[in-house]
């Protein structure tokens, strides 16, 4: 098993630069957050009365994310779907998210959005979705992909996050400063050197949380606010350490997963659970927390801890960012695997193609 704390053979084996996509989280966000702004949006955007973000993949996550952490002022809907709910129409505020521009999925959605007649707003690299919307003339924001050398669209979750961000604060659905930016790039910052290659495993809690879960399926733990950073790190871990991986919320998994753990009595060597805790959780979430860890325990069903240190929500989120893409990038490197290569999703799509 690699030394993850061998920065050479660390490279070596991650020959799709995962680790430049990683590294530039930071400048991914404050590009986009700052690009985004200045896209020309009608007015009568901001009269929408309810609000659906289609995508797929990578493409969903910062949606994903955004919805769970900023207090958004319409009803939010995230589709990852051909088609969209059948409330939307004219008072409807889509928008379009493809890292790559060619989505089936959502180039159908978009489809769907225009005979509904809503009012759309794209993100994108390029591709046929920035076609289609220069087509209609309507507002869309291009990224450059430069920040995310590895192009796998789940390690360029800046630009989503900062570019639909930044549409929502312009029509003024989200508030959020510029002020607030930088301290979350700050966050970013901090973070990335503490998880990064550099920082010995000893003070790494990335690395030693993937030495922790080698072997297992991990399961990870948040409360609400945390759902969408729950949400990327079971997708990180799908697709960078090609393992399976669920996540669960507090409190709803009170309710039903805690029986759930009784069978096949294989499970309890099978699973570990991640738990990210932080003070910002409300008491009550705390608690069951506690009682959670006990009643796995008692179950002989391994867990562990992820005590996050920013003091607010939204800073919070972005340290558990950073903090699962180092941890799911380190598991990788633990089953000696290149963490860029999507052999089996790549397949699915080829095969997908020649079928319909």
């Amino acid at each position: 098993m690699i030394d993850l704390d061998d920065v050479k053979k660390v490279k070596e084996l991650d020959s799709g630069n995962m680790v430049g996509s990683l590294r530039n989280l930071e400048d991914q966000l404050k590009t986009a957050w700052n690009e985004s702004r200045s896209i020309q949006i009608p007015d009568q955007y901001k009269n929408a009365r309810n609000l659906v973000v289609t995508g797929m993949g990578g493409s969903a996550l910062g949606p994903h994310f955004i919805r769970s952490v900023f207090d958004i002022s319409l009803p939010i809907q995230i589709v990852n779907d051909y088609e969209l709910p059948s409330f939307v129409d004219e008072n409807t505020l889509v928008i379009v998210s493809s890292y790559s521009g060619s989505t089936e999925e959502t180039l159908a959605a978009l489809e769907d959005a225009l005979n509904k007649k809503a009012k759309i707003i794209g993100i994108a690299s390029g591709g046929t979705l920035i076609e289609n919307l220069k087509r209609k003339g309507l507002p869309f924001y291009q990224f450059d992909t430069n920040y995310n050398p590895s192009g796998q669209p789940r390690m360029g979750l800046g630009y989503s996050i900062g570019g639909v961000l930044g549409f929502l604060t312009k029509l003024e659905l989200a508030y959020f400063t510029d002020q607030e930016m930088k301290k979350s790039l700050d966050v970013i910052k901090e973070f990335g050197d503490q998880f990064g290659l550099s920082s010995k495993i000893v003070n790494n809690s990335a690395k030693e949380v993937a030495s922790n879960i080698v072997g297992k399926i991990p399961i990870i733990s948040a409360g609400l606010f945390l759902a969408g950073s729950a949400h990327i790190f079971a997708n990180q871990i799908n697709e960078n350490a090609k393992t399976f991986s669920a996540y669960f919320l507090l409190s709803e998994m009170n309710h039903h997963l805690l029986e759930g753990i009784t069978n096949p009595k294989f499970l309890r060597e099978k699973i570990k659970f991640i738990f990210l805790e932080t003070p910002l959780y409300s008491k009550k979430i705390q608690v069951r927390i506690n009682i959670t860890k006990e009643i796995l325990s008692k179950a002989g069903i391994e867990s562990i801890s992820y005590q996050i240190k920013a003091n607010n929500k939204v800073e919070a989120a972005f340290e558990t960012l950073v903090f699962s893409s180092w941890s799911s990038f380190y598991l990788s490197m633990l089953y000696g695997l290149d963490p860029s290569p999507i052999t089996n999703v790549d397949y699915f799509k080829e095969q997908l193609a020649k079928l319909t």
